[in-house]
C-alpha cells in the first residue's frame, strides 16, 4: 500500500514524540569556521616545478606575519677587475651593487660568500693574479647591499694567509656584519625564530664528514632554521660533481649528509656556473648560485647568476624564487628580464632534471 504523503509526515511526527507526549529535543549541528590560515604542516611540500614557476603562494592561505625570507647570492670577489673598477669611479664602493641593492636587501636575511680577504693596503691588481684581496670598505658596499650574513668559507679567503683571515673578521664585526665558519655559527633572530648558519669549504682540501655533521648536530637544537653554505665541486659545468685534484668531494654526497643531519637549506657556489638545484628529503640544495660580483667577464656563462629568495613559514620552506643576473663591466650584475631571464631558469631547471635522472639511477 503506498502511503501518502501526509501520512508519512504524520509517522514521522508521532515517531519524534516521547512517552510524556512531548516532542524530542533537537541538536543544531555545531559549524567549525574554515581556520583564517593554514598551519606549516598543511602546505604541500614544493615540487621543482614549483621552483622554476615559481609558486604562487597567494593561494595557500599563509599568515603574512609567520613569512620570513633568506636571500643569497653568488659569490663575491672585490678584488683584481672588480676594485680596478671601483678605483676608476673615484673609490665608488657602491657601484657593483647599484642595479640590485634593492633586491638583496629585500629579505630577513641576505647572506654572501666573500671570496677574498679584506686587509689594509690591499693592492691595485688589475692583472690575472689569483691571490685575491678586498680594501675594508668593502664593509660598506654589502652593508648597503642589506647582507646580514658573511660566510668565509672558500679557496680564497688565505690568500693573505690567517692573519688575513683575522683582519677580515676584525673588519666584518668592526661594521656590524655576522659572519660564519665551519667552527663559527651565526645566529640571528628574526622576528622570534633563530636563524643560524654554517660553512664549509670543499676546495683545495677535503671535508671532515665527521666533523661537519658533528657541527651541524650541535647547532640544530639552537636554531629554528638552519642554513649550510658550501664551497665545492667542479667549475664551469651545470650539474655539481668532483674536480679530481681540487675539490675531490663529491657536492652531492656532502649535501645529503648536511641534510641527513639537520640542514633546513643548502646553499652552493664556486663553480661560477649557475648549476642544478635538488629536492632532497623535503629540503632544498641549490648547488650554486653562479657569480654575483667577480670580473670573470670572458664568457656568458660566468657572467651569470642568479639571487636566490628562500621563503620560511615559521620553519618550513614553502617558497624558492630565482632572479637572473648578468654582469656588466666586470663589477655590476644587472637583473635580466624577459627571455632572457627565461632562459637562465630553464636551463637550471634542465641542469636540475638531469641531475635528478642520475640520481635515480644511483
Amino acid at each position: 500500500m503506498r502511503l501518502s504523503y501526509f501520512a508519512i509526515l504524520s509517522l514521522a511526527l508521532s515517531a519524534c514524540v516521547g512517552a510524556g507526549g512531548s516532542a524530542a529535543p533537537t541538536t543544531t549541528p555545531t559549524l567549525v569556521p574554515t581556520p583564517l590560515f593554514r598551519e606549516p604542516s598543511q602546505v604541500p611540500p614544493l615540487t621543482l616545478r614549483e621552483i622554476f614557476a615559481p609558486r604562487d603562494l597567494s593561494g595557500l592561505r599563509l599568515d603574512p606575519s609567520r613569512l620570513r625570507t633568506i636571500i643569497a647570492t653568488g659569490d663575491v670577489m672585490p678584488g683584481r677587475g672588480v676594485d680596478s673598477i671601483i678605483r676608476s669611479r673615484g673609490d665608488n664602493f657602491l657601484y657593483p651593487i647599484a642595479a640590485t641593492r634593492a633586491l638583496t636587501a629585500d629579505a630577513d636575511v641576505a647572506v654572501i660568500n666573500l671570496e677574498a680577504p679584506l686587509v689594509e693596503g690591499c693592492p691595485h691588481t688589475p692583472g690575472e693574479t689569483f691571490t685575491f684581496c678586498g680594501r675594508p670598505q668593502t664593509t660598506a658596499m654589502l652593508l648597503a647591499a642589506g647582507v646580514d650574513v658573511v660566510t668565509i668559507e672558500n679557496n680564497h679567503i688565505g690568500d693573505y694567509g690567517p692573519q688575513g683571515v683575522v683582519e677580515t673578521v676584525a673588519h666584518l664585526e668592526a661594521a656590524g656584519l655576522a659572519w660564519a665558519d665551519r667552527d663559527t655559527p651565526a645566529l640571528l633572530d628574526v622576528r622570534g625564530l633563530t636563524f643560524g648558519f654554517l660553512a664549509f669549504n670543499a676546495v683545495g682540501e677535503t671535508i671532515d664528514r665527521e666533523a661537519m655533521t658533528e657541527r651541524i648536530r650541535a647547532l640544530r637544537p639552537q636554531v629554528d632554521v638552519l642554513a649550510v653554505a658550501y664551497h665545492w665541486g667542479a667549475e664551469y659545468v651545470s650539474v655539481p660533481q668532483t674536480a679530481p685534484g681540487v675539490a675531490n668531494d663529491d657536492p652531492v654526497e656532502i649535501a645529503h649528509l648536511a641534510v641527513d643531519a639537520g640542514a633546513d637549506l643548502v646553499i652552493g657556489n664556486h663553480p661560477h656556473w649557475v648549476q642544478a638545484v635538488e629536492l632532497y628529503n623535503g629540503k632544498v640544495i641549490a648547488y650554486s648560485h653562479g657569480n654575483f660580483i667577480f670580473d670573470q667577464m670572458w664568457s656568458y656563462e660566468t657572467r651569470v647568476g642568479v639571487i636566490g629568495r628562500y621563503i620560511f613559514y615559521d620553519e618550513t620552506l614553502v617558497g624558492v624564487e630565482f632572479t637572473p643576473v648578468l654582469i656588466e663591466n666586470f663589477a655590476q650584475p644587472v637583473p635580466l628580464s624577459g627571455e632572457e631571464a627565461q632562459a637562465v631558469l630553464t636551463g637550471m631547471r634542465a641542469a636540475s632534471e638531469e641531475l635528478a635522472g642520475l640520481l635515480s639511477g644511483r
